[in-house]
């Protein structure tokens, strides 16, 4: 076999660029339908979520408008189903014609239209090397014609096999053994408590009630979690645990789990502690809620692959019940509340592995402590 065969320069051009935003940026090739001589990518993690590598040749500038045209449909329906507002979208022109004026390039950092007719121009246009500033040295190969072609060829792959596995990983079926020790406990003690013929004296005892909080028995904020009032409140916040525990466990690993669940029914007994005034409050609910919210900021970050999952059940449901915990009586619908934002942040401050920056870690703890430190304030010092 001839190892000396060149690619033509386009092609060799669209390769080097593949190679460098799949194995370096770690963006993904998006499947689209009906779309010929261009290859999307995006990786919701950047500035730059979405980039294209147009091919094809434009003749002029009629083109090049329905160009934008089609780019802005498929950009709606992207952002419908990963939940993002706003997509900027980079477009790396190879086949400009000269008839396509200069105007109609956008220069702006929502849409950049790119004009590239050699590697030179990659490596001097001056948007590119602000937001990519090392791909002019990423681009550099000593391999030539199919060398070049087996050397990209096979570092993807790699790439792709490695990036599969890592989400194999996340999404495998995993034992929820913390999901299962937590409903036992809840379990043990309401049956106990009623063998023993001890059940009011627990809630009396370990329930969470603002005055006897402020009064300095602090436990109750933890103790209230795992008490229920009944085998109906039992049951439904042990099967809710199951549903919802067992994913998040399995998402999240099993100590980031149990922080959020403990953290969570705290921030829910902190504002019930605030808010609610009518007697004393139990149940999982809190720390359920806050599971959801961690569901929620989980499911954001993996949003190519729970998108709609995230967006037609786990946020409806949430939905649902909260309106249901205002509508009828008996439910501490603060303690949900309190639960599903600690949940959220307590989530940021964790991190989601392979996908939170240290950044977003740092402020999740920032805003972590401010909340707690808020809800201690209510629930404590400041009687509502």
């Amino acid at each position: 076999m001839n190892q000396n065969i060149n690619l033509d320069e386009k092609n060799e051009i669209v390769m080097k660029l593949l190679h460098y935003f799949i194995t370096e940026k770690n963006y993904n090739p998006i499947v689209l339908q009906g779309v010929e001589n261009e290859i999307w990518l995006e990786n919701m993690d950047e500035n730059y979520k979405v980039v294209r590598i147009v091919s094809n040749y434009i003749h002029n500038d009629e083109q090049f408008d329905f160009d934008k045209f089609k780019t802005n449909r498929i950009l709606k329906k992207i952002k419908k189903k990963t939940l993002t507002f706003k997509v900027n979208v980079m477009s790396i022109f190879l086949d400009l014609g000269e008839n396509v004026s200069s105007e109609e390039l956008e220069y702006n950092p929502q849409a950049l239209c790119i004009k590239v007719t050699d590697e030179k121009d990659l490596k001097e246009n001056e948007y590119i090397k602000e937001i990519f500033p090392d791909i002019s040295k990423k681009l550099k190969f000593s391999e030539k014609g199919l060398e070049l072609f087996a050397k990209i060829t096979n570092d993807i792959n790699k790439h792709n096999v490695k990036d599969a596995r890592r989400i194999e990983k996340v999404f495998r079926s995993k034992i929820p053994y913390v999901t299962y020790i937590l409903i036992l406990i809840n379990v043990i003690l309401f049956v106990f408590g009623n063998i023993l013929g001890k059940h009011t004296e627990l809630l009396v005892t370990f329930g969470n009630s603002g005055d006897f909080v402020r009064m300095g028995e602090y436990y109750r904020l933890f103790t209230s979690m795992f008490l229920h009032g009944n085998i109906l409140h039992l049951f439904f916040n042990c099967y809710a645990l199951y549903i919802i525990g067992s994913q998040l466990e399995g998402f999240l690993g099993k100590v980031k789990y149990l922080i959020i669940y403990l953290l969570s029914g705290i921030a829910g007994s902190l504002f019930s502690c605030a808010f609610n005034h009518t007697g004393i409050s139990i149940g999982a609910s809190g720390a359920i809620f806050g599971l959801m919210g961690s569901l929620v900021y989980f499911g954001y970050h993996y949003r190519v692959y729970l998108g709609n999952v995230v967006k037609t059940q786990i946020i409806p449901l949430i939905v649902f019940n909260l309106a249901l915990g205002f509508a009828m009586n008996g439910i501490d619908n603060f303690a949900h509340i309190g639960g599903l934002i600690g949940g959220a942040l307590v989530t940021k401050a964790l991190g989601i592995e392979d996908k939170s920056k240290s950044a977003d870690k740092i402020n999740g703890w920032i805003l972590t402590i401010m909340f707690f430190a808020f809800s201690v304030f209510l629930a404590i010092f400041y009687k509502i």
